[in-house]
């Protein structure tokens, strides 16, 4: 084995193989180095270099003699890299991220040489890993403190890595350490193919039970990461690749219900517009007021349109789709396997429409009335669908702003997102969003009652249930793949008259459930309903 080691070519570093491929007339190299190894008539000799080194180099790059720059922590400290509008090359800089090291505050500054002011065009970030799953140990510890530092220094935790890294890649979050211990759970179990709890005891030392079974202190996720490095490659795979998806589903999941935090976030609309506003709370002590404001956002509709839908369909996965029932089409494409709690894989697809896109299991699709279709189907119905989509939307939402903290616990638990927007007047404001079931319950006896319009908007975003008279109730829900608004608990007698009035009903396992429209005639049919059969209590989401 020593004398096979021995005769294994030397596998240089990552800088000397990419002066070498290209070549030191098309690289430029700003670092610390004094000497280096370079190809020079097909042999690898030894250079020096002097100590004015970077700064030539630096100028071949942005005079645009050399296309190729590679810098260091020694080569990233008072000096540029942009496009700069004065520089010779203005052309796109692809910031490739190599050996990121453990330092936040390093990152940012060599992240920063070419994103500045004054530039052509902002850089295109690629943080680099390889295919060893382990790897992005490290991605995910400069990605955690990316977030610790933007939190410490701007009040934002995605400003730190300025949208540099996705949730996912931060493994040693709160949604990772859930996953790492589901991830113990379905080991103990027995339920990860590739790998049984002995295997992964004996590979990581890692304990998971005791004599009462799983253990109440488990190891933490720094641990199972730094273990996770010592593994093969295959075993690696088959572990981290677990781990992904179960992460994947509790981030998804956070974001589907509105709870998870990505600390500050920036409405944006081609309009908002102040309609109504109220003070809810006064501090008796300084007199900040808690106000409750009513806007209406409008933005501009921005669809898929046919060409972009007929480029999705030459992927070779990819499926035309007409909808039998609704008359709509779709673009279907494979989309990543979700994990159950219990261990087992739901295989998934990827709907594509015109304004939307959704994943739906694969067992919901055999019961909808999606069906493959022709391309020309398909485009008649994709440009029918366009064509009645308007120019702009439009929407209420309700913000809190103002003094939070005294009436946070009286705010909606269903969501603790801060938004900040600014107004047409150039108003700018910070608060919570509330939604209309909050609004209509919550606040004085003089607040405002829902329009059929509001009605219709909020049932449709999902954030209110409405009881109605006569023990009905409205409420969003999704079926077959698509959005809908329910009219639960009617009887046979009501059938006629909810048709006559614009709802159309489906057979579902046996049983009549009616629905209301969800196309432009909606608010129409709600109205009459509501007009019949009036609101008696407005929920939240939380009774959904």
């Amino acid at each position: 084995m020593i004398e096979k080691l021995a005769s294994l070519p030397p596998v240089p570093g990552a800088l000397d193989q990419v002066i070498q491929r290209f070549g030191t007339d098309m690289v430029a190299e700003v670092t610390g180095r004094s000497r280096r190894i370079v190809r020079k008539h097909g042999r690898l000799v030894v250079e020096s270099r002097a100590g004015s080194a970077n700064l030539a180099e630096t100028s071949a790059f942005m005079d645009d003699v050399k296309r190729v720059l590679v810098f260091s922590d020694a080569g990233g400290t008072g000096r540029s890299y942009h496009a700069e509008l004065s520089a010779r090359n203005r052309r796109l800089r692809v910031h490739y991220l190599l050996e990121p090291g453990w330092k936040a505050d390093a990152a940012i500054q060599g992240l920063g040489r070419t994103n500045r002011t004054n530039q052509a065009q902002p850089p295109l970030f690629r943080p680099i890993a390889t295919d060893v799953k382990a790897e992005k140990r490290f991605l995910s510890t400069i990605a955690r403190r990316l977030d610790t530092l933007g939190a410490i220094t701007r009040g934002q935790r995605q400003t730190g890595g300025q949208g540099l890294f996705r949730p996912e890649d931060n493994l040693e979050s709160r949604y990772g350490r859930d996953a790492l211990r589901q991830l113990y759970t379905l080991l103990v179990r027995g339920r990860i193919d590739g790998c049984s709890l002995e295997r992964f005891e004996d590979a990581t030392g890692l304990q998971l039970t005791d004599a009462n079974g799983l253990r109440d202190e488990l190891p933490p996720i720094t641990t199972f990461l730094n273990r996770l490095l010592a593994l093969t490659i295959d075993l690696q795979n088959v572990l981290f690749t677990v781990f992904e998806q179960l992460l994947m589903a509790r981030i998804e999941g956070a974001v589907a219900s509105g709870t998870y935090d990505i600390g500050l976030e920036t409405l944006r609309a081609e309009s908002f517009v102040v309609c109504d506003r109220r003070t809810v709370y006064t501090h008796p002590g300084t007199g900040a007021q808690t106000r409750l404001l009513t806007l209406t956002q409008r933005w501009r509709n921005h669809p898929l349109s046919l060409d972009e839908a007929l480029a999705r369909l030459s992927d070779h996965r990819a499926i035309p789709l007409f909808n039998e029932r609704s008359a709509r089409a779709a673009v279907q494409l494979p989309a990543p396997s979700f994990m159950l709690d219990d261990g087992e894989i739901e295989r998934r697809i990827r709907l594509i429409r015109p304004m939307e896109q959704h994943s739906v299991s694969l067992n919901m699709m055999a019961e909808s009335h999606w069906a493959e279709s022709d391309r020309e189907r398909f485009a008649a119905a994709w440009l029918a669908e366009l064509a009645e989509l308007p120019e702009f939307s439009e929407s209420t939402i309700h913000v809190v702003a103002g003094l939070l903290l005294p009436i946070w616990k009286r705010l909606p638990n269903e969501s603790s997102r801060v938004y900040r927007l600014q107004t047409d007047a150039g108003e700018r404001i910070i608060g919570r969003k509330v939604s209309a079931a909050w609004v209509a319950n919550v606040l004085a006896a003089d607040a405002p009652t829902l329009t059929p319009d509001a009605a219709f908007a909020a049932l449709m975003e999902g954030q209110i249930v409405l009881d109605l008279a006569e023990d009905l109730q409205l409420r969003r829900v999704r079926l077959m793949g698509a959005t809908r608004i329910e009219l639960s608990g009617l009887n046979d007698t009501m059938r006629d008259r909810l048709r006559a009035y614009g709802l159309f009903g489906e057979i579902i396992s046996w049983k009549l459930r009616m629905f209301v429209p969800t196309d432009a005639s909606g608010v129409e049919v709600l109205a009459k309903v509501l007009d019949s059969y009036p609101v008696a209590r407005v929920g939240g989401r939380e009774a959904a």
